[in-house]
């Protein structure tokens, strides 16, 4: 890996290198997905058919779109026991973690008799998109219908494509069975997207709309955006470890491979005050990258997005690691909590020698599904919030309204509104 001295202009120059992987950088592109989307809107099942069959080489139709109990059960029954049960108490830790999440409705009154409150109430369906082939990942199929589940959502379906025998990845239809999705689709891409977003015969309209997917799936969320709720334009996988003199190279390296090997644009950096681990975890880097499947992967991901920055001390490697604002990142120091305060801006924050990465992506029980692209400084992780929607409650007394009439008059009518006022004034008229 790269070793760079950490100062103004590296930082910017990474920053920079960084933000090129976002979804703006594939323009041309959403011409496409824009065709895809009005297809489907103004054909529906007609035009998901045919999709299916030009991408996905499988003749679907209004009886095979909808995965059966039988398809499901057999899934199930295809895979190693001892999987589903790993996967059965991941769930529970996942569940445990967002009840956590779960805020009630409020009210409270004044002595004049008025109420004001806050009603929380889920919403009613939610749409969760699963890649298919290689790219369908179990662990993320529960991470984005458990928050759902919790927050009380009665019905969710998800979306995913069959294979050209007209199958559906059996890990995809056992987590979905864990987690408790109510109705599978075998739809994918754009179409899929569309699909949940606007209705067709077959697949109904939801409220929101989660889950990964490749480019074309990003910029048709990104479409439907307005539309319908969706959870976020995820960008590639990216973790940043901090870390000093006391951290053990071979975990550091061990960490950062893990997210290089998702993709050939993930990215994985080490900031480090000591110059010493750095040059031992680039060498580490490479013993395990020779080692491992994914390493074609890995070394492209690594060349590209692959940096080991040396910081002249901890406040500038805090800096860094904020104005990065990595999905993912570790902080493996002699006393981890005492620097967590000062980062502020990170998807998941993991602390210590024993907290490495994939323990959040599997699971501990906090969500996987992250802020990406820097946009940690503003977003947040996947929870119970997402599903859940708040309404006002407004409801004043005569005495309470009369005590602030006039108040309310004046703000209308400094802004020019006579009817504001006169909706206000009329209820004391002599």
């Amino acid at each position: 890996m790269k070793i760079i001295e950490l100062n103004n202009e590296s930082k910017n120059e990474l920053l920079d290198i960084l933000q090129k992987r976002s979804t703006q950088g594939f323009a041309e592109y959403e011409e496409k997905v824009d065709a895809i989307i009005a297809d489907v809107r103004q054909r529906g099942d007609e035009a998901l058919f045919e999709y299916t069959q030009k991408f996905d080489r499988f003749l679907l139709n209004a009886d095979n779109i909808k995965v059966t109990e039988e398809e499901t059960n057999e899934a199930m029954d295809s895979l190693d026991p001892e999987f589903i049960r790993v996967m059965k108490k991941a769930r529970d830790n996942i569940v445990a973690f967002h009840e956590k999440q779960k805020r009630n409705s409020w009210f409270t009154s004044s002595d004049n008799g008025s109420i004001l409150g806050q009603r929380i109430l889920p919403i009613e369906i939610s749409g969760v998109y699963v890649p298919g082939g290689k790219a369908a990942y179990p662990s993320s199929v529960l991470m984005n219908v458990i928050p759902a589940k919790v927050a009380g959502v009665e019905r969710i379906i998800m979306c995913t494509p069959p294979g050209a025998d007209g199958k559906v990845n059996p890990g995809t239809l056992a987590a979905a069975k864990v987690a408790g999705v109510d109705e599978i689709y075998k739809v994918g891409g754009a179409q899929a997207i569309a699909a949940m977003a606007f209705g067709t015969a077959s697949v109904p309209r939801v409220d929101k709309i989660t889950g990964p997917g490749n480019i074309f799936v990003a910029l048709a969320k990104k479409a439907v955006f307005g539309h319908v709720s969706i959870d976020s334009i995820a960008g590639p996988s990216e973790i940043l470890v901090i870390a000093d003199e006391t951290a053990n190279p071979r975990y550091v390296a061990a960490d950062l491979l893990s997210q290089a090997e998702h993709d050939e644009m993930a990215s994985a950096i080490l900031i480090t005050t000591s110059p010493e681990l750095a040059d031992k975890v680039s060498v580490e880097v490479e013993k395990f990258t020779n080692e491992l499947d994914r390493q074609e992967i890995i070394r492209k991901s690594l060349d590209n997005y692959g940096y080991i920055f040396v910081a002249k001390d901890m406040d500038d490697a805090i800096d860094a690691a904020n104005a990065v604002a990595s999905e993912h990142c570790e902080i493996i120091t002699a006393n981890p909590f005492e620097i967590m305060p000062r980062v502020k801006n990170a998807g998941a924050l993991f602390l210590g020698a024993y907290s490495s990465e994939p323990l959040g992506d599997y699971f501990a029980g906090p969500n996987h599904i992250l802020p990406t692209n820097q946009t940690a400084r503003f977003f947040s992780p996947l929870s119970v919030d997402d599903f859940v929607k708040k309404t006002s409650i407004i409801a004043y007394s005569r005495a309470g309204l009369e005590e602030v009439h006039k108040d309310i008059e004046l703000f209308a009518s400094k802004e020019g509104f006579s009817a504001h006022r006169n909706s206000i004034a009329v209820r004391f008229e002599d």
